[in-house]
């Protein structure tokens, strides 16, 4: 089994609630959302995390004309991270470098605004874009990203649902632990807001957040939560080989201690927490740690009923005796952000290795009894005396789990 050791040397992302580390992370701790409303096609107003980052700072007009606002956030990652990173790009060698991007729906905002725009034209295909078939491929925000940095090493998407933020990590950590790569690039974009027919199905699910308030949609834990509240966003990591990172003077972030991935196989969209559960407990040993080890568990839950109660269960049966460990969740500042949630949730806990505060999870008006689970973090962030371990879960529909295991960086 490869053993190298998997580092983190830069971060970018952009978030309903901030368009760089600092910005998002002050916003956590300030208790910041920014959820507002928005008019989608044939459902009117809906709740949504909407980003604010400007695509023109690395991208030409009409490469973002012809692209896709997905391909945009990620290709705004990419380069936030590359800067972060303070590695010389001209001097690296391009082939050695792998794009590892999760999603989850791509590519249907596209076709929805292609279909709508042939139906002015009486359904007629000859106004249908020429542009169509390179914006809806799978691996179209990996692809862009490629053209973009003049990245002539592998890429592409990873389709995890809603675990998709993490699994482009462990994607980019086992292909760098592998040796295909010598510099990768790891995480999730999501454009999710721009199609009506994610609003629109989970409204016919029940379970499309409603509030009077937008910033108040988002609630996971609470008593009074009834949805989701869609967003979108993106967060990609460059990540290296310890000793690569150390031999450039690289300043490291953080560690990848340990991952793990499983599938629940029971049911489309109900999760399973005796599977999660046992995806965690895999996690902490590929990380050779026990519960008291992890000083913050990030949950996934998303404001559903049902999906926070197991969420709770599972983390119960795994962190439940663990007095040092805190629990907190960010989808009640910036909503789902559905294939970049993993990533931009795990991206705002870690600025805690150096604070070693817990950003708390808002709008819990009333603690649901069972999801009273541990050192739930409510309404003001905690300052413990350290953070040593960070522990992300990010679950998907289709029964699909994934944790990861973060340490401080220690020589």
């Amino acid at each position: 089994m490869p053993t190298q050791r998997i580092v983190i040397t830069g971060i970018g992302l952009t978030a309903p609630n901030g368009d760089s580390l600092e910005e998002y992370r002050s916003n956590l701790l300030s208790k910041v959302s920014r959820i507002q409303n928005i008019e989608t096609r044939y459902m009117g107003t809906v709740h949504a995390g909407v980003c604010n980052f400007d695509p023109l700072k690395y991208q030409k007009k009409k490469a973002v004309r012809i692209g896709t606002r997905a391909g945009s956030i990620g290709i705004y990652c990419a380069n936030e991270a590359i800067a972060n990173s303070g590695i010389d790009w001209e001097a690296v060698e391009k082939d050695r470098v792998g794009v590892y991007v999760g999603t989850t729906e791509h590519g249907n905002v596209e076709t929805e605004n292609e279909i709508y725009n042939i139906s002015q034209y009486e359904y007629d295909t000859r106004f249908w874009t020429h542009h169509h078939n390179p914006r809806t491929v799978a691996n179209n925000p990996a692809g862009e990203i490629t053209i973009n940095r003049n990245i002539t090493g592998p890429h592409y998407a990873i389709g995890a649902a809603c675990a998709a933020g993490n699994a482009g990590v462990i994607q980019a950590c086992q292909m760098l632990q592998l040796g295909e790569v010598d510099f990768a690039f790891g995480g999730g974009v999501s454009e999710s807001i721009h199609t009506f027919g994610i609003f629109a199905a989970f409204d016919s699910q029940n379970a499309l957040a409603r509030h009077e308030d937008p910033a108040k949609a988002s609630r996971p834990f609470d008593m009074e939560r009834n949805g989701i509240v869609v967003s979108e966003g993106g967060c990609l990591f460059t990540l290296e080989r310890l000793e690569d990172a150390q031999t450039r003077g690289a300043e490291i972030i953080a560690e990848i201690a340990g991952w793990a991935l499983n599938s629940d196989a029971t049911d489309y969209v109900l999760p399973n927490p005796e599977r999660q559960a046992q995806c965690m407990q895999a996690a902490l040993k590929r990380a050779n740690m026990v519960p008291e080890d992890i000083q913050i568990v990030n949950t996934h839950a998303t404001s559903t009923k049902q999906g926070d109660i197991q969420e709770c269960e599972a983390i119960g049966e795994i962190f439940g005796k663990s007095d040092s460990t805190y629990i907190n969740n960010t989808k009640s500042f910036i909503g789902h952000s559905m294939g970049a949630a993993g990533a931009l949730e795990l991206a705002g806990n870690l600025p805690a290795f150096r604070d070693k505060m817990v950003h708390p999870t808002i709008n819990v008006d009333e603690l649901d009894p069972q999801c009273n689970v541990g050192n739930l973090v409510i309404g003001e962030p905690v300052e413990l005396d350290r953070v040593d371990a960070i522990f992300n879960n990010s679950f998907g529909m289709l029964g699909i789990n994934s944790s990861l295991v973060v340490t401080r960086f220690q020589d």
